[in-house]
């Protein structure tokens, strides 16, 4: 498997660089998720954090690369919305 070294913003990780595994079509994955134990053994605490674009060149406006930065709510759940879904129902 192929990996990257992309640095992360904010958060624990702040100012590191970790190799990170590159998926079928040679990105990052859009969340990274790092779990840190509980010194007292409950349950861990999970640390997202979400892909953005690195920056853009002057020139072409061509993307630099990816960096991921810290997500203090936590990673956003969505849900697949097909167009031939009927609305909920409201009761």
């Amino acid at each position: 498997m192929k990996s990257e070294n992309t640095p992360f913003r904010g958060g624990p990780l702040d100012g590191r660089v970790l190799p990170v595994l590159l998926g079928p079509t040679g990105h990052p994955p859009k969340w990274y998720e790092v779990p840190v134990p509980s010194p007292d053994g409950g349950p861990a605490t999970v640390y997202a954090y979400q892909r953005v674009p690195a920056g853009y060149t002057k020139r072409l406006g061509l993307q630099r690369g990816w960096v991921y930065e810290y997500a203090p709510g936590g990673r956003e759940h969505r849900t697949l919305k097909w167009p031939w879904s009927k609305p909920p129902r409201r009761d």
